[in-house]
């Protein structure tokens, strides 16, 4: 956890594309740490705020097709297994956690693996089901780059905001604080979302037999 530390306090395009990479598999490293400070110091110039939102993209998008490749080739045996050991618990991982992300995957369809990425405690582990259910592996990233690269968006706008009110030494009690009141906006954003993608499949369902 010293490495990670030390890679959060010297963010460049390297670091932020494999610290989000090991966000995107199962390792507890806080996206909001990652790319919102990178923005606040791309507004200062130091460094390109698209280079930014496109690294942490690519590393999200890494990071969670190591979760499917495994989850596809060796199953829920070996899945279940890492999360109810200690190195399991370790990355704040168990069993619960995995199902919980399984069933809001069969839930929702593949329509999860994008809405999934905006969801906390679920966004790093909803590859996981994707490659158990065997889904294509490009209808897989094309999903999960869109899902990831509209949070990285949100987090790098915030960021970006937050250069003009705080001083960095307040930086990241402020991305604590506001990440909160992102969270349940995005919450609530997936849940009309997947309510009216219900309601819409039920109504065609319908028509379909009448």
């Amino acid at each position: 956890m010293n490495i990670i530390s030390s890679l959060l306090e010297n963010l460049n395009y390297g670091t932020i594309l494999f610290l989000m990479l090991l966000e995107s598999t199962v390792i507890p490293v806080p996206s909001e740490l990652v790319v919102a400070p990178a923005a606040y110091h791309a507004a200062a110039g130091n460094i390109d705020i698209f280079l930014v939102i496109l690294f942490a993209t690519i590393g999200a998008d890494l990071g969670a097709s190591i979760n499917y490749v495994v989850a596809y080739f060796f199953g829920r045996p070996l899945i279940y297994r890492f999360a109810n050991s200690k190195w399991g618990k370790m990355c704040l991982l168990n069993q619960a956690k995995v199902e919980h992300s399984e069933k809001y995957f069969y839930d929702h369809g593949v329509v999860a693996t994008l809405t999934g990425r905006l969801l906390p405690g679920i966004r790093h582990l909803i590859s996981i089901p994707a490659g158990l259910a065997k889904m294509p592996y490009w209808k897989f990233l094309f999903y999960t780059t869109i899902g990831a690269g509209c949070w990285n968006i949100i987090l790098a706008a915030l960021g970006w905001y937050l250069h003009s009110v705080v001083p960095e030494e307040q930086l990241t009690e402020k991305i604590e604080e506001y990440s909160e009141y992102i969270k349940l906006f995005l919450i609530a954003a997936v849940v009309v979302a997947v309510g009216y993608f219900l309601i819409r499949h039920l109504m065609k369902k319908k028509n379909q037999q009448n």
